[in-house]
């Protein structure tokens, strides 16, 4: 184990010169034992090869020792020959160690329609196999970077009824957010003793809590999975209802940190908004309503100039398809009602608001009258090195 790896997992990095030479674009986990597996995958209809790879292993076989992560290719919209070359990548780390191509779990990032670049991987395979245990968390999250400015992990040490377990949690993603089950590749590392249901279960409870409650750009990506890997090292048991809600509750906790980073993180973006949903008449409601705002373009491009047009909130409010009363409607930006039952308040706060808007963080609370329903969402605001990043995504 080093620094921040659950007991039992391995993790190693190497230049393969996928995009630009001199970083780490390839990276490999390994569980010294079978972990119990855990996974969700894009709904895009555009699956990428190693998206298919994936799910059909969760679904064969639930388990699995490695995951093999490169930055550069998404493998997606590749064909036929997209797919042979996925699965030659999981032979080459199995030749290399002595595990079955069924194993290995291939997760993929960069550009959609290249192919991957199978004499590099090939090439690159030896030192990839020899860096295996030099690497932490980090050293394995910049291995599939691509426009992130800075690695996505978190580990914590969760304490179960037979003794200490650890997690760990490592992500990448700034753009393409806005995720109809996770957000673009996160792999999830626990030394604890799970059942495949209950790991499942508690994998899906988490991140419809977190992960599927942001975005940065409205966009959803071909290739977004999220594995876990459970491989009982810790020699701790987690079979009792306390011990599997605290390990939901960690997971859940930490998958929110990691997806804070997500949205702060998000390509051109200064700004996060906390968007808070009450009183809708469901928690559907809520949610439309907080991702029509968090998703809106003039609400995100307000609030990167910190200009108080809360007009754009409500505006957004009252297209998402919620149902609610216009005159039972509330709003709270940055502390400050300027919204009060279908009807403005406080205008003479908009110096106030405007100096509040400065801040990294933007709460945004919205009422929408005496309903049980309620949704919370985070979202980044938009500015224009968006653009710049992504209309030279390629160059």
């Amino acid at each position: 184990m080093i620094d921040n790896l659950p007991k039992g997992f391995q993790a190693g990095a190497a230049g393969a010169g996928f995009k630009k030479p001199g970083r780490d674009d390839l990276g490999l986990i390994i569980s010294d034992r079978p972990a119990v597996l855990a996974g969700m995958f894009t709904q895009n209809a555009f699956c990428a090869a190693p998206v298919l790879v994936c799910r059909d292993i969760l679904h064969k076989y639930g388990k699995a020792r490695a995951v093999l992560a490169n930055s550069g290719q998404a493998n997606a919209c590749t064909g036929e020959e997209g797919m042979a070359n996925c699965r030659a990548t999981q032979r080459m780390v199995a030749e290399s160690t002595g595990l079955m191509p069924d194993e290995v779990l291939p997760i993929s990032t960069g550009v959609i329609g290249a192919q991957l670049k199978m004499d590099l991987f090939a090439r690159a395979m030896p030192s990839l196999i020899e860096s295996l245990g030099t690497r932490d968390a980090e050293g394995f999250t910049r291995a599939f970077m691509t426009t992130d400015a800075f690695p996505k992990f978190a580990t914590r040490e969760i304490e179960l009824n037979q003794g200490m377990t650890r997690l760990t949690i490592m992500a990448k993603g700034a753009g393409m957010i806005c995720p109809n089950m996770a957000t673009m590749l996160c792999v999830v590392l626990t030394d604890a003793q799970v059942s495949c249901g209950s790991w499942q279960d508690m994998f899906a409870h988490a991140v419809a809590k977190t992960f599927n409650r942001v975005s940065v750009d409205g966009d959803t990506s071909t290739n977004d999975t999220i594995l876990g890997l459970a491989n009982g090292a810790s020699g701790v048991i987690a079979n009792q209802d306390n011990d599997l809600s605290a390990l939901e509750k960690a997971l859940t906790e930490t998958l929110g940190t990691v997806a804070h980073m997500l949205v702060m993180d998000g390509e051109g973006a200064s700004k996060v908004m906390h968007i808070f949903v009450r009183g809708a008449a469901s928690d559907n409601d809520a949610r439309m309503a907080a991702r029509s705002v968090g998703d809106s373009q003039l609400v995100k491009t307000a609030i990167y100039g910190g200009d108080a047009n809360w007009g754009r909130i409500v505006t957004a409010v009252g297209y998402s398809g919620a149902s609610f009363d216009p005159a039972e409607v509330c709003l709270t930006l940055c502390g400050i009602e300027r919204f009060h039952k279908g009807r403005p308040v406080n205008d003479d706060k908009e110096d106030d608001l405007a100096e509040l808007l400065k801040a990294r963080d933007v709460k945004v609370e919205i009422l929408l009258g005496s309903g049980p329903g309620s949704y919370d969402y985070q979202a980044s605001d938009l500015g224009h090195e968006y653009v710049s990043l992504n209309a030279d995504y390629r160059s």
